[in-house]
């Protein structure tokens, strides 16, 4: 069983940046697809960012390329989400999930491909 836990949320403002982390315990995820999925208020879960477990291939929500950048440490067992030029669209519960499918380049931009989810933490831009 893979426990998760997002740490890094918070208030800022528009433009500004933010670095979310999610701490992976119980297992090791080395070899584990890791993705990042928001909320926005009154809104569905909506992909971010996904990483493969070997690290070499990313994916993003169009809505962030350019300004999110995800990465992994697996020695950590933890993987990151640096958010950069913030827009108030960006305002979410931010979650992030693994999953223990998939080859070493393979990445999932859908939820039902995670086992495992984080209780989240909300990131808050004003403009």
């Amino acid at each position: 069983q893979v426990q998760l836990v997002e740490t890094g949320g918070g208030l800022v403002q528009a433009g500004d940046s933010l670095s979310l982390s999610c701490a992976a315990s119980g297992h090791s995820v080395s070899y584990y697809v890791m993705g990042w999925f928001r909320q926005p208020p009154g809104k569905d879960r909506e992909f971010v960012s996904a990483i493969s477990w070997n690290g070499d291939t990313t994916n993003y929500a169009r809505s962030v390329e350019g300004r999110f950048s995800v990465s992994r440490d697996s020695a950590k067992n933890m993987i990151f989400l640096q958010m950069n030029k913030l827009k108030a669209e960006d305002t979410a519960v931010y979650y992030c999930a693994a999953s223990s499918t998939g080859r070493a380049t393979d990445y999932y931009s859908t939820s039902q491909w995670y086992d495992y989810w984080g209780q989240g933490t909300q990131v808050t831009v004003s403009s």
